[in-house]
């Protein structure tokens, strides 16, 4: 989602180009981001979210008419865990650590794909897959990427969960993506709306810096990916 869609690569799909930034502290009704614009706001943003290296994201997509919720907390080492996916739909849990991702669904998720022999294969089980190029999906360098987050116009201030913020949009025909980034404090990423595309949604995000731990399944939680393509 979004007009960085990367900024919202769900992890399931999910997420530094290390650059010190100096944190914007709020000083009153003073703008920390006075003379700057949208698109240097947003630089500085994407550097501050990526430095922080931990962070936790949770909203809710839809594609295809259908919606997701989303809720994972990545490290700084790139390993990531959540859930992705709806009551009606099923949901999964993912996880992915070094050069491993792990993927484990509900019963709901099967029944609706009408899969019994595969549900009852890897019921309460994870599924392992290696990650392209052994990369974390979950790593920071994918999520805030700046290089990407070009001809931005700055609206008027709103507050994000009793936090200020600056309102940047970026418009692409009939989408429009929204940025709130942090007054007070180092100007993280609060929020982002997308509205109007193929994949409209809303993520927020928070616990920045925080300590992430990622358990990775013992051999016995684990199916061998083979046996659900045979069948068996």
């Amino acid at each position: 989602m979004a007009a960085n869609r990367k900024l919202l690569a769900v992890a399931v799909a999910c997420a530094a180009a290390v650059i010190g930034v100096t944190g914007c502290s709020s000083d009153g009704d003073k703008d920390p981001f006075d003379g700057m614009s949208a698109d240097k706001i947003a630089e500085k943003a994407s550097k501050a979210s990526k430095d922080a290296g931990s962070y936790r994201m949770t909203g809710q997509m839809k594609q295809s008419g259908q919606s997701s919720d989303i809720e994972f907390v990545v490290a700084e080492s790139g390993d990531c865990k959540g859930t992705v996916g709806s009551r009606e739909k099923g949901t999964a849990e993912f996880l992915a650590s070094g050069k491993y991702s792990y993927v484990k669904v509900d019963d709901k998720f099967w029944e609706d794909k009408g899969d019994s022999s595969t549900a009852e294969l890897v019921k309460g089980r994870w599924v392992k897959k290696a990650n392209a190029k052994g990369g974390s999906p979950c790593n920071p360098d994918g999520m805030f990427k700046a290089d990407k987050l070009k001809k931005l116009e700055r609206e008027k201030d709103t507050e994000v969960d009793g936090r200020k913020a600056a309102v940047l949009t970026k418009k692409k025909g009939e989408e429009t993506t929204t940025f709130y980034v942090a007054m007070e404090g180092k100007p993280y990423f609060l929020k982002v709306v997308n509205k109007g595309g193929e994949a409209p949604g809303t993520v927020n995000f928070s616990d920045y810096g925080k300590t992430v731990a990622v358990k990775v399944p013992s051999d016995d939680e684990i199916v061998d990916p083979t046996k659900i393509s045979a069948g068996s």
